[in-house]
């Protein structure tokens, strides 16, 4: 299938970095939790533009995490508008968190919505599964940048539907989601229609 980015996105997590060192990345959008250090990995890349932001991958604050904040999406929508201005041949985004799954999925699904305006919010989830088959992006990211974009809830409702697709395919997740918190992301997907 083909894209519809204007560039090229690599999505994965901390393990998968070190395969994707000489994939001519120009951009590196780096989501980590605020206790971990910067991977090893780096140091192997070629000359690229980084945007390191920590927060945990929660969707609500607790005694002992952070969760995203509105400055972290303005944050990854200014590094997404400073990516459209690469020559789209030499555009070559990657974004990470720990496993490449919720919090990088939600910010590529905000960075593709910006970029493509045009767009609309079920064709960009499906460009983010297309990318990362097992995404389940974060659902507070999703919620703050659809807000930015004045998307009108549509992204978020999108994204209630991947966790339903994601929930059919493998129904252990609603278990797994649960117990770290995430419950209304759970109860969303639950009820997509």
């Amino acid at each position: 299938m083909e894209t519809i980015a204007p560039f090229r996105i690599t999505v994965c997590g901390i393990e998968e970095l070190v395969g994707h060192n000489e994939a001519g990345v120009s951009h590196v959008l780096s989501i980590l939790d605020p206790e971990w250090p910067v991977p090893d990995a780096f140091g192997t890349f070629g000359e690229h533009r980084r945007l390191e932001l920590r927060f945990h991958d929660v969707i609500e604050d607790t005694e002992r995490t952070n969760g995203p904040q509105e400055s972290h999406v303005a944050q990854l929508l200014g590094f997404g508008r400073d990516l459209l201005a690469e020559p789209a041949p030499a555009a070559h985004l990657l974004v990470h968190c720990h496993a490449g799954i919720s919090r990088s999925t939600a910010a590529m699904a905000l960075i593709l919505a910006q970029a493509l305006p045009q767009r609309d919010a079920e064709a960009i989830l499906a460009e983010v599964l297309r990318i990362r088959e097992k995404a389940w992006p974060n659902l507070h990211i999703v919620e703050l940048g659809d807000a930015m974009l004045g998307r009108g809830g549509t992204l978020v409702a999108a994204a209630h539907r991947v966790y339903r697709r994601q929930l059919d395919r493998r129904p252990w997740l609603a278990e797994e989601m649960t117990r770290m918190g995430r419950a209304r992301e759970v109860m969303a997907g639950q009820e997509a229609r």
